[in-house]
């Protein structure tokens, strides 16, 4: 049996050097952040992963689903690349599906961090 190796996470930067999921994070509370923050890292080790964790979005991307404390709902959009999770949006869920805007977001900054890396 071979040992499960935790996966990388790193997190998309702007070219001026933000990090807009790492941001997002830091301005949830604390109990937010902290559940946030182990479905990450049950992701990192158990990857590839399914539902009801994860699912994925189509074109490489994949969603972590999180219910947070505070009783909202968030989703980080990422993808796996170079042998890396690379955390590319994160927002709080409003509605039934992922809205648009936020899929051409994580879309975007999939196919910078897909050139970019080449």
């Amino acid at each position: 049996m071979t040992q499960k190796q935790k996966i990388p996470l790193s997190f998309y930067r702007t070219p001026s050097g933000a990090e807009p999921v790492r941001e997002f994070i830091k301005r949830l509370p604390t109990e937010d952040r902290k559940v946030l923050g182990s479905d990450l890292l049950a992701a990192q080790w158990k990857w590839p992963v399914g539902m009801p964790l994860c699912r994925p979005m189509g074109g490489g991307l994949y969603e972590i689903r999180t219910t947070l404390p505070s009783g909202r709902i968030a989703r980080t959009l990422l993808i796996y690349w170079q042998r890396q999770l690379v955390a590319l949006h994160a927002f709080i869920k409003k509605t039934e599906t992922t809205p648009e805007a936020d899929l051409q977001i994580a879309r975007k900054r999939q196919k910078e961090t897909e050139h970019e890396k080449e």
